[in-house]
């Protein structure tokens, strides 16, 4: 019988130590697959190769015996060009070194990645937003009511500041149906800064997607069995390089985002017409059909440390007024219909929760159509 209490107290702490580890280990057994080939990279990230059909989305029951699919044809009003612009716009990438046929470049997952997450059981995975989206805001522009096929931006990458660990800053469009809290479907595809997942404030290449409303279903990048890669030479999950500065260069990355009506699968595409990979038609309910709301721009989480508005930026920082090369933009934002083809937007609906913290203003030119400048740095003198 113990009869110190500190030694006991100790004792239970040291065996749930343990058992914690013991569940990070097993967890990553599961999400890290054997590779062919590893890329250790400048940042501290390793890309693993791992066979295609052995990558962890083929865990899942559906795909049992089955292998990656390949790519749609492409919408009547849209050009390919090839694989340009694949190389060179990821960190990884600039060793020039590549993943061979036949394999995709997985980020690898570390302990130290799963023991910077708030809980082991949710690692990869969203934390569930309240019906007011509470701790998150958000400055978008948005299409709805309709029924979409697809969605397509080009959007500039910055180096926000993140204040706290337990915060992001991202960037994206996202593709939804369904109702909030229950069912929502969503897919989601754009760049992120998000120290906890991550260990750092590079921003990343990042994809998402759920069934439920952020509840069991779905996960960040491929930390799960969904998200299919086919791309040997795009990394989900590594950082992007370079960057565009206030005032200077500015970058950018188009994304665009599909469904293949012959088999519903949703397809996302990076640059001129290069196939990243698909989410499989069967991970939904809602979007097996088609999407019901399409928004581009900004979320940032704020937790309220300290009882004040997070000063984590969104995108430059800076406020959608100065314009170009100081605000954050999204471009040639268009959706696709039920015939394949690419239209442009003409009912576009700005919102911000927060303009003190974070806005947005609509633009549109011949040679941007339709588009808009948003960001913000959070916490000023109007948003305290």
């Amino acid at each position: 019988m113990c009869t110190e209490r500190p030694p006991c107290n100790n004792g239970v702490l040291v065996e749930n130590q343990l058992k914690k580890l013991k569940l990070i280990q097993a967890d990553l057994n599961r999400i890290n697959k054997f590779p062919v080939k590893t890329i250790q990279i400048l940042d501290g990230d390793f890309i693993d190769c791992v066979e295609t059909h052995l990558q962890l989305a083929f865990d899942h029951p559906f795909f049992k015996g089955k292998k990656p699919l390949g790519p749609p044809e492409r919408p009547y009003n849209q050009s390919h060009f090839g694989e340009v612009e694949t190389e060179m716009f990821q960190l990884w990438s600039m060793s020039g070194e590549f993943c061979p046929e036949g394999t995709v470049p997985v980020r690898r997952t570390t302990e130290k990645d799963m023991l910077r997450a708030s809980s082991v059981q949710r690692f990869g995975r969203k934390v569930r937003r309240d019906s007011l989206g509470k701790g998150h805001e958000y400055a978008v522009g948005l299409v709805s009511g309709g029924q979409y096929y697809g969605a397509q931006a080009s959007m500039n990458v910055w180096k926000p500041r993140v204040s706290y660990r337990n915060e992001f800053s991202l960037s994206q469009m996202w593709l939804v149906s369904g109702s909030f809290p229950h069912d929502l479907n969503t897919i989601e595809a754009g760049w992120q800064v998000d120290p906890e997942l991550y260990g750092d404030n590079n921003p990343r290449l990042f994809t998402y997607w759920t069934s439920d409303a952020y509840q069991a279903t779905g996960c960040y990048n491929l930390l799960c069995p969904g998200f299919v890669q086919t791309n040997r030479r795009i990394a989900i999950g590594a950082a992007i390089a370079p960057t565009s500065s206030y005032n200077g260069a500015q970058f950018d990355i188009s994304l665009l985002v599909r469904k293949d009506p012959k088999n519903g699968n949703w397809w996302l595409e990076f640059g001129s017409g290069v196939m990243v990979g698909y989410w499989p038609a069967f991970l939904f309910t809602h979007l097996q059909s088609h999407a019901t709301t399409i928004q581009f721009g900004g979320e940032v989480v704020n937790s309220r440390a300290w009882g004040f508005h997070t000063a984590t930026e969104m995108g430059s920082g800076h406020f959608a007024g100065e314009g170009f090369q100081k605000a954050s933009y999204f471009r040639n934002l268009k959706v696709m219909n039920w015939d394949n083809s690419l239209i442009p937007l003409s009912n576009l609906k700005v919102v911000a929760d927060h303009p003190n913290c974070y806005n947005i203003q609509p633009r549109m030119n011949r040679v941007w159509g339709n588009y808009f400048y948003y960001r913000g740095p959070g916490r000023n003198v109007k948003c305290p």
